[in-house]
Order: C-alpha cells, then structure tokens, then sequence
C-alpha cells in the first residue's frame, strides 16, 4: 500500500529533477523585480501567486517538452544519456502528461491576472516550447533560449499593470543577453558531439574562442541594458549598487572558462547566474521600498 501511494511522489521526484526544477531560480527573480518596479512596491499577493504559477508552468513545460524532442540526441551523446527518458526512468507518455498539465497552469495563471496575459499566453507557450527545435537549423539558439527567459519580465509587468510597458521590454533584453551569455558558456561541454551530430551550437560552429568572445560581449550588453533599465525607471543608488555586483559576477564567471579549461563550467552556470538574479531581486526590493 505505502509502495503504491509512493509511486506517483517518486515518479514526480523524477520528472522534477529532469527537467532541473531548480533552475526556476534563473528567470523568477526577473519577473519579481519587474512586477515590484511596475507596481513601485509590492503587488497584491494573488498576483505574485499567479506570476508564480505562470512562471512554473511555462518553465515546467517548455523542459518537458524539451526532453521529449531532445530524447534521441541525448540518448547517443555520454553526458546525457543517463537522462529520465533515455534510461527508461519517465515514459514518453509521463512526460506528456506533464507537459500538458504544465502548459495548463500557465494558461490558467494568465486567466487569472488579466485578458492581455490570457491572450499572450499561447504566444509564450509556443515561445519556450520552439526553443528545443532552433539547435537543429540556427546558431541563434542560445539566443532563443533567452528570450524563453526574457518573457518573464514583460509576462510580470503585464500581470501588474495590464500592459506591456517599455522598461520592462528593456529588462527582458538584457535577460535576453545574460541568458544567451551563459548558455553559449555551457555548451562549451558538447563542441564535438554538436559538431558530428550536426548541431548549431555557437562554439561548434565558429569555435570556442570566438563564441567566448561574443558570450562576454552578451553579458556586457545585459549590463549596460540594466543601467538603461535603471534609468528609464528612475532608480536610486542601491539599484545602480546591485548592477555593479551583478558585473562583478558576471566577469568572475567568466574568469572560470577559457578554451583550454571548461572544468569549472557547472560552477560558472548553475552557482554564479543563481547569484545574479538574487542579487537583482534583493537590489531591485530595497531600492523601490526605500
């Protein structure tokens, strides 16, 4: 009975960890910060519940849906064949249901806040859920995957104001930017399976010294969008203080890989983009409140 009842936890246990769950934690201290900017404090709690939701949703599904596209590459390359799918772990049809439960989350979160995020929401879904495909005919898909972060910004600001306003645009440009940054920095790892498979990863395709280059000028974009994004919204030292960390992190994770040492990539993506969107959380909070 116990085994029976444990089943479904252990099964979602799974599912949670394939798709890296945790990694929620890139993207939602954007929305956040865009929704406390837009409201210039903090937004009832229904809405932050639904920004929330919306954004575990989305996020949910769009990885799903990416191992599932992805299933028969990760299958023949080392570092992910032991993945839920490929190893038999999660059935294609598991991950379906998932996703389309996910999907509906976010569908039903956008209903919740308002029209123009209800009307969006399709947009948004077919947004994140296209990014699996891109690798497969562009070099751009990294930034792809950044603008499947970058919604979240504008997502919140519409979820506040019911509009889709200007410094939140600039906001998701430079989540654009940060995301593609990082991404490029974390296909580092597969330069020769992406090349023999075919695929358009950035560092395959013109090499890793150069796709470092154009990852270090994305992250230098980001910031100098977040000045701009400072600026358009008028705010005070402590944010400017948050951005200037947040450059600070960024060129230590950039420090961590070179050509010759991709060693210390996890520490670079997972550790050092966690601290950077806390940092802008944190700032953004204490400069508004102030």
């Amino acid at each position: 009975m116990i085994s029976t009842v444990l089943r479904p936890v252990r099964k979602l246990s799974i599912i949670l960890e394939m798709i890296k769950f945790e990694h929620t934690v890139f993207a939602m201290p954007f929305a956040l910060s865009s929704a406390i900017v837009a409201a210039n404090g903090l937004p009832p709690l229904r809405v932050i519940w639904w920004i929330l939701a919306a954004m575990v949703g989305a996020r949910s599904a769009a990885m799903t849906f990416n191992r599932i596209a992805d299933a028969h590459i990760d299958t023949l390359n080392p570092r992910t064949a032991q993945r839920a799918i490929p190893s038999g772990l999660v059935s294609t049809g598991t991950a379906w249901l998932f996703t389309i439960i996910s999907a509906a989350v976010l569908v039903l979160a956008a209903w919740e806040l308002n029209a123009l995020a209800f009307a969006l929401s399709p947009v948004a879904l077919v947004s994140v859920m296209g990014y699996s495909y891109t690798k497969r005919f562009t070099s751009f898909s990294h930034l792809w995957l950044g603008l499947c972060l970058g919604i979240a910004p504008v997502g919140a600001w519409i979820a506040v104001t019911g509009e889709m306003g200007f410094p939140s645009m600039v906001l998701s440009a430079a989540v654009i930017c940060w995301t593609a940054g990082f991404d490029i920095i974390y296909s580092l790892q597969d330069v020769e399976f992406d090349k023999q498979m075919g695929l358009f990863s950035l560092p395959s395709r013109i090499g890793p010294g150069r796709a470092l280059l154009a990852s270090r000028i994305l992250h230098a974009g980001m910031i100098a969008l977040l000045v701009l994004f400072g600026v358009l919204t008028s705010r005070g030292c402590v944010y400017y203080a948050g951005a200037a960390l947040m450059a600070g992190f960024l060129v230590y994770e950039q420090s961590l890989v070179s050509t010759d040492d991709i060693s210390r990539v996890n520490a670079a993506f997972f550790t050092m983009n966690g601290m950077v969107s806390m940092v802008m959380l944190a700032f953004v909070a204490v400069d508004v409140f102030l």
